[in-house]
């Protein structure tokens, strides 16, 4: 598996992660087309000027402009304070294979290397039991569960951190 900046080519995958109200049943359903569109075109902006790490993840093999999912890095406002979040999704034939866990872990090894990024703060679904599986894997601690603004909805999450450069699970499985 590899990680790449995310490119506008990625629509596709952006609209089945987005789009498909099983993906999005976590995150309060599925989302109009021309929204997902507009926010690839922000992600590509935003993660050319790294001001933000939005990655596509590529499993091994993969075709050309083949995608498993994202795994996203970024700065968030909460409670008046900026605090470093990071997000993930796979697409259904890809989910199972451990891809999410390991795109996390990179992605948290790299922020333990840049230093700017700080505590990372997680909030998976409450009932989403793999995304929580991969932060307790990955030695994210729990803080508690809480409701969330997220694309003009409110949802139930567990909220997670964990100190990159301290995250369990630093080899390959």
């Amino acid at each position: 598996m590899r990680l790449r900046d995310v490119e506008a080519g990625d629509v596709e995958a952006y609209v089945r992660m987005r789009c498909d109200p099983v993906m999005m049943a976590e995150l309060g359903g599925p989302l109009p087309r021309e929204r997902v569109e507009d926010r690839l075109r922000k992600d590509v902006v935003e993660a050319a000027a790294d001001r933000c790490w939005i990655k596509a993840i590529v499993p091994d093999g993969a075709g050309e402009g083949e995608v498993a999912g994202t795994v996203a890095l970024w700065s968030a406002e909460e409670d008046g304070a900026t605090v470093s979040e990071i997000g993930w999704m796979v697409l259904p034939e890809y989910q199972g294979r451990g891809l999410a866990k390991a795109a996390v872990r990179r992605v948290l090894d790299a922020a333990a290397a840049d230093g700017r990024w700080g505590t990372v703060h997680a909030n998976p679904g409450a009932t989403n039991g793999p995304s929580n599986g991969i932060c307790r894997a990955l030695g994210f601690r729990l803080v508690g569960e809480r409701d969330l603004d997220f694309a003009d909805r409110v949802l139930r999450t567990n909220h997670w951190v964990v100190e990159p450069g301290e995250h369990r699970g630093r080899g390959t499985e």
